[in-house]
């Protein structure tokens, strides 16, 4: 399975990261072992020392496809959760500044948490989803699919151009604004529509 995450897809968090609004979905990717399952507590990584958050919808993809058509996107996933995309995001930085790239900084263990995913319906509007993240009970960020610079749809057409897709692949489809640090000690909880999906500990 490969996890396939999109950056900058809000304009409020391409802005607070001074980063460029994309004309184009800005894709980078976790292997396996990123994936943080649900009930699982993330290990505070030795080599950061300024771990952040950045909650955002994800999907799971249902059936095999490659030059998906937008038109046709929807058949192609068939549940939906919140997700972590956890950074580190100094050594972020540091290799941004080197111009070099930052896998270690997204990708390393754990750095991928999924929570508890919802069948998508006939009746389910994954592009009109509200979700917030909650840490120690305060809320940090809230989101809105229907402000993504790329839809879902637009996101799976755009990304099977180069990957194919196959069933159980996961994409998250990006932040909105708010993003910031976690402690060890710190529990977060994602919301969507209003119903807890999300629940993570950072020890």
């Amino acid at each position: 399975m490969k996890i396939i995450c999109v950056g900058r897809n809000y304009a409020d968090h391409a802005k607070e990261l001074k980063n460029d609004i994309p004309t184009e979905p800005v894709i980078f990717m976790k292997p396996k072992g990123a994936l943080l399952l649900p009930t699982k507590a993330l290990y505070y990584p030795e080599f950061t020392n300024d771990l952040q958050y950045e909650c955002e919808v994800v999907v799971r993809i249902s059936s095999n496809g490659k030059f998906i058509q937008e038109k046709f996107a929807y058949k192609y996933y068939d549940q939906v959760t919140l997700g972590i995309d956890f950074t580190a995001r100094d050594v972020q930085r540091d290799q941004q500044k080197k111009g070099l790239p930052w896998e270690i900084a997204k990708a390393f263990d754990g750095s991928a948490a999924v929570g508890t995913f919802v069948p998508v319906t006939a009746e389910t509007n994954v592009h009109n989803l509200a979700f917030l993240l909650h840490k120690n009970g305060v809320t940090v960020q809230e989101g809105h699919t229907r402000d993504m610079i790329f839809s879902i749809d637009q996101i799976i057409a755009y990304v099977s151009k180069f990957f194919t897709l196959n069933i159980g692949d996961f994409i998250f489809t990006g932040t909105p604004a708010g993003v910031g640090p976690v402690n060890g000690g710190d529990k977060l909880e994602g919301y969507m529509q209003g119903n807890k999906v999300l629940e993570v500990e950072v020890k």
